[in-house]
């Protein structure tokens, strides 16, 4: 015990013991892969049987939400164009969208002071801390730790985790806070007179270097005024499916602008004359 409080106190001081822990990590990695062996037999066991008429239908509404899905790509993509276009006559660049792995769970420490969770990619992969991730529906965190072959990361709903956010109605700008409950975070800088309203969704600012800006954080559901108090009491819903999602995806934002304008290809007299030149 007095050898692990040692231990403890030394790696809150200093990095002395970060080989080590890549050390243990590796270690322990196999079982912690055992440990999630259970879980995903009984998935693969309730999904052998499943009955035909439910596979059925669920196969039918999927192909009506591939159609769907498809045909909002079509619009995306037009409108993505016609971005690009607007940007070109402004002679700036466009950055295509970033770059992303795909990352398991391994384990889940859901703790009233410290939500975090553990999946199976590391250093190894690229992944580094201070990155962001997703899930299907919004931003579930950042990596806060990395080993050589899994990675610990810090939900946006840990009471130690701010992500800057602002109103998608109206552009307004402040800070969500993890509340340390699963399904809740907290807007404690906005005043009462607020333009905020139940049903607003949050998205990233952009600001701090950490998220990209745009993607879904919550939805407001409550906003309490406080007349006796600088600010209002202010609630909000993940988007992400924070104790559902299995699969996460580790971001690398795409820092290299994409040239809007092609390059125009030299003429033959460019060319001889080039040529030309370089001969004398």
């Amino acid at each position: 015990m007095l050898l692990s409080l040692v231990m403890l106190a030394t790696e809150q001081r200093s990095q002395r013991l970060a080989g080590l822990r890549a050390f243990l990590s590796v270690a322990v990695y196999p079982i912690q892969y055992l440990v999630g062996i259970p879980g995903s037999l009984s998935v693969q066991v309730f999904d052998t049987f499943s009955s035909y008429q439910t596979l059925r239908e669920e196969n039918r509404v999927l192909k009506q939400q591939q159609l769907l899905n498809k045909a909002r790509l079509l619009k995306f993509a037009a409108l993505e164009k016609e971005n690009i276009r607007l940007r070109a006559l402004l002679e700036n660049s466009f950055k295509l969208g970033e770059q992303v792995l795909i990352a398991e769970l391994l384990s889940v420490n859901l703790a009233p002071y410290e939500h975090v969770v553990l999946v199976n990619k590391g250093s190894r992969f690229g992944v580094h801390p201070k990155q962001p991730v997703l899930d299907a529906t919004g931003v579930v965190g950042q990596v806060i730790r990395t080993n050589p072959l899994s990675s610990e990361i810090m939900l946006i709903t840990d009471p130690n985790h701010a992500i800057p956010v602002q109103v998608n109605r109206n552009g307004l700008r402040t800070i969500a806070v993890g509340s340390g409950q699963a399904n809740r975070l907290n807007l404690p800088f906005l005043p009462n007179n607020a333009d905020i309203k139940p049903g607003d969704l949050l998205i990233t600012s952009g600001l701090g270097g950490t998220f990209p800006q745009g993607y879904p954080v919550a939805r407001v559901d409550a906003f309490h005024p406080k007349p006796d108090k600088p600010f209002a009491d202010i609630y909000a819903t993940p988007t992400a499916q924070l104790d559902k999602s299995r699969e996460l995806l580790i971001v690398w934002s795409d820092s290299n602008p994409i040239p809007l304008l092609q390059p125009t290809p030299a003429s033959d007299t460019d060319t001889e004359s080039t040529e030309t030149h370089a001969n004398e």
